[in-house]
């Protein structure tokens, strides 16, 4: 339980936080003016200080450094006392656990910082085993080249103690680079400290500078998350070392982890700009919702095409050609690097129409494989009376050819140069000559259902609507969802490509079949929004994003996940989801 940290907004494993001292602190943040060691039980038996609100004070402590046996840390562990004021524990990232404290150091930082394996394990076991709501300090290890990886992982506290002792011992620290202070002619920086003429610049110098210059990384890293964006400025700037890159590489493997604490919709664009980029959660979250919960509904051919640089792609002139040749006679799939493959229902959810990739004519066979696995398995889910493949030759036509060859089907071509050429549009009208229209009703309908099922599950949309007890209004991107008498049960966001329900709706949905997303509350009738004290239980499978039902004794209300269903169970401080509709009961 904590007090004192509250969790504001995330983004993956990394949070904007904040300190409640009498002076608040935003995190992630340099700990050093604010925290307060009362001492290693090591040296001498210590008094637990009285403490005040002003500073985070560290309880007298035993740190385990790397590789302590564990039956030392069993017979020398520390019991925490209770405290009325912010406090910190100190514990080894393989013996961590709940000391009721507001933060917590590991004591083992220093083994495992600059070890990509072994830094992903210590900082996952610990982040696993620490309440999810208190603050995870590493000291000694951060500087401004490393520090936002470590922030990425999930740190939220970090000191100076590294950074000013390199300074110290001449080394000059930017983040990209360490530079020997006497090989720098002239300081690559307009700091406080490096305002100092360069034939006067000290080792002490160096060390303030070292500190500013982790400082205004930090800042840089807090603006990043709170836009969302801070893995796409993780993919460049971990380049500039070897082990940086190593981790956060590591971290991709851990989907679980990740995936966990990352939104299912954001504002933000996606920017897909290196080959790392096929790993990120968002791109591997949307392929397997695409191949395990996407259900095509159509009865038509198919019709796969490039995807465009104008999103969403219907909106784009390439689009707009290839849908006045198919004039509803085909379902349309785009295929995309780094996306996978998205049919046209899905266009604008998450990130489909929130990403921006580098194009350069060329496909990497990286993206290759990607792409015709996320193909493979979207055809092997759905079936189609024909394949046609409107694509050109670079990578795409590779891609097609090689998922006809492992599913032992057979695609038709209708390209000649390029897919927008009068000869490969007509080819393409020709090719679908003979092939039924579907309706604006089915497009509508199958549109809604397709985004349930992604949205909330595999069979979603066949069980929340039967196509008999509902009717759609208003014109896409903005359909809405009535039911036989009228009324409103759910809307479809344009801005995130998702499905957002009324009361009505909502208790629709709880009472069909379709997979459901419920927050139990205790007994109070949320108004705005409900914190995460007043959670009794959360499905576990709610993500920061998600449309949730919000159920206890006193209300029925629907809403937006703010936190993880995990966290929204163990944290004792926060907005768990912000409240939409609500009726008392």
């Amino acid at each position: 339980m904590t007090d004192y940290f509250e969790v504001l907004s995330r983004d993956g494993a990394a949070r904007i936080g904040e300190l409640r001292l009498s002076s608040p602190v935003t995190t992630p943040a340099l700990a050093d003016d604010h925290v307060e060691d009362a001492g290693s039980l090591w040296s001498e038996e210590r008094e637990v200080p009285e403490g005040d609100d002003s500073v985070l004070t560290v309880l007298p402590h035993r740190a385990f450094p790397a590789g302590t046996a564990d039956e030392v840390k069993e017979s020398f562990r520390v019991d925490y006392p209770e405290t009325d004021y912010p406090s910190v524990a100190v514990v080894a990232s393989d013996d961590a656990h709940d000391a009721g404290t507001d933060a917590y150091i590991l004591s083992d930082a220093q083994g495992f910082v600059g070890h990509a394996s072994a830094f992903k394990d210590a900082i996952i076991e610990a982040k696993e085993s620490l309440p999810a709501d208190t603050a995870l300090y590493l000291s000694g290890v951060a500087t401004s080249l490393n520090v936002a990886t470590l922030v990425y992982a999930g740190v939220d506290l970090v000191d100076a103690k590294l950074a000013k002792v390199k300074g110290l011992e001449g080394m000059y620290l930017t983040s990209e680079n360490e530079y020997f202070l006497e090989d720098l002619d002239e300081l690559p920086c307009s700091c406080p400290a490096c305002q100092t003429p360069r034939e006067e610049f000290t080792r002490r110098d160096c060390a303030e500078h070292n500190a500013n210059a982790l400082r205004t990384e930090l800042a840089v890293v807090r603006r990043r998350i709170r836009d969302g964006r801070l893995r796409d400025y993780i993919e460049g700037q971990a380049r500039h070392d070897q082990w940086l890159t190593a981790a956060f590489r590591e971290l991709d493997q851990q989907y679980g982890y990740v995936e966990e604490r990352t939104p299912v919709i954001r504002d933000s664009e996606l920017a897909a700009a290196t080959s790392d980029s096929i790993r990120r959660v968002e791109i591997q979250r949307f392929a397997e919702r695409v191949t395990t919960r996407y259900q095509n509904r159509f009865k038509n051919p198919l019709v796969l095409v490039p995807c465009s640089a104008k999103k969403p792609y219907s909106e784009s002139q390439s689009h707009a050609q290839y849908h006045d040749a198919i004039q509803f006679r085909a379902h349309t799939v785009s295929m995309t690097s780094p996306i996978g493959v998205v049919p046209q229902e899905l266009e604008l959810t998450y990130p489909a129409q929130h990403y921006d990739s580098v194009v350069t004519g060329e496909w990497s066979e990286d993206e290759k494989r990607f792409v015709a696995e996320v193909l493979k398995r979207y055809l092997q889910r759905n079936e189609y009376p024909r394949v046609i493949a409107h694509v050109p030759e670079d990578g795409y036509r590779d891609i097609c050819e090689r998922v006809e060859a492992e599913l032992g089907m057979e695609f038709e071509y209708t390209v000649d140069e390029h897919p927008t050429t009068t000869e490969s549009i007509g080819n393409l009208m020709r090719t679908l000559e003979g092939e039924l229209k579907f309706t604006k009703r089915e497009r509508e309908y199958n549109t809604i259902k397709a985004i349930a099922d992604y949205q909330f599950g595999d069979g979603a949309g066949d069980a929340l609507w039967e196509d008999s007890e509902i009717q759609t209004t208003s014109r896409y991107p903005k359909l809405q969802v009535r039911d036989t008498e009228g009324e409103q049960l759910a809307a479809m966001v344009p801005q995130y490509g998702v499905l957002s329900f009324t009361l009505k709706g909502a208790k629709h949905w709880v009472e069909s079949d379709a997979p459901t997303k419920r927050v139990e509350i205790d007994n109070f009738a949320p108004h705005g929004s409900v914190l995460a004290p007043g959670v009794v239980d959360a499905d576990a499978d709610i993500r920061t994003g998600d449309e949730v039902v919000i159920e206890g004794p006193k209300a029925f209300a629907v809403g937006r996940a703010e936190m993880s269903g995990p966290e929204m169970t163990e944290s004792t401080r926060g907005v768990a989801a912000e409240v939409r509709h609500v009726e008392e009961k």
